[in-house]
C-alpha cells in the first residue's frame, strides 16, 4: 500500500524518508506520482492547513496521503510567525535566511534575557484517506531563539532555534537525532500507530 506524502520540499523529503524507512507503506511523493498540485492554505491554524493539503492530494491521487503543517512560535512576538512561518515578512518561498533574521531583528529591538526568548516549533499532520477519512497527529519541541545563527544542518528557522538541553541549536543536531526529537519526528511518531493500522488493512 501507498503512503503519499505531500511535499515537494527537498529538506522535508529527507526527514519523511529517514522517519518512515521502517513503516510498513511504500513511501511516495507527488513528483513520483505527477501530481502537480499546490492548494492555497487558508486555514488559521496548523490542523486546518495540514487537512487542507491532505485532503486535496488524497482526491487528486487516489492515495492514502499525510500532509503536515508546522511552524515556530515566538512567546515574545505574540506567536509569530505561527502558521505564516514559511512567508514570514513576504519573504520569497526559499528565502528561510530573511525570515529567521525578520525573527532576530525583532527579538533584538526588545532587548530580551534568554529567559524571554521562549519560544516552540509546532506541527500537526493530517492523513486523508480518498474516502474523505481524516486523522490528525501532533508533535511540538520547547526552545529559546538564539541571539545569532549557528549550524549547516537543518533548514527554516533551525539555525537559530536553540536547545538549551543540548547547549545546540536544531541545525547543529545530528540528523538522526533531530528526527528524534523536532516537532516533525514526534508528530510522525504519533501519526505512526495511525499509519500502522492503514498498512494492517493493506
Amino acid at each position: 500500500m501507498k503512503l503519499l506524502i505531500a511535499t515537494n520540499n527537498r529538506h522535508k523529503i529527507q526527514e519523511y524518508q529517514q522517519i518512515f524507512a521502517d513503516l510498513p507503506l511504500e513511501i511516495t511523493f507527488p513528483a513520483q506520482e505527477n501530481l502537480a498540485l499546490d492548494p492555497e492554505e487558508t486555514g488559521d491554524t496548523f490542523a486546518e492547513n495540514a487537512i487542507i493539503k491532505a485532503k486535496a492530494f488524497a482526491q487528486a491521487g487516489g492515495l492514502l496521503t499525510l500532509a503536515d503543517d508546522s511552524g515556530l512560535e515566538v512567546d515574545a512576538l505574540g506567536g509569530e510567525p505561527g502558521v505564516y512561518s514559511a512567508r514570514y515578512g513576504r519573504t520569497g518561498k526559499d528565502d528561510h535566511t530573511a525570515r529567521y533574521r525578520l525573527v532576530l531583528e525583532k527579538l533584538a529591538a526588545l532587548n530580551l534575557p534568554a529567559e524571554n526568548r521562549a519560544a516552540r516549533f509546532r506541527c500537526v499532520i493530517a492523513i486523508a484517506a480518498p474516502d474523505g477519512t481524516i486523522e490528525l497527529a501532533e508533535g511540538s519541541v520547547e526552545g529559546q531563539i538564539a541571539r545569532a545563527p549557528a549550524g549547516e544542518n537543518g533548514f527554516g528557522y533551525d539555525p537559530v532555534f536553540f536547545l538549551p538541553e543540548f547547549g545546540q541549536t536544531m541545525a547543529q543536531l545530528d540528523p538522526a537525532l533531530k528526527n528524534s526529537i523536532s516537532h516533525r519526528g514526534r508528530a510522525a511518531q504519533a501519526a505512526w500507530p495511525l499509519l500502522q493500522k492503514w498498512a494492517d488493512k493493506s
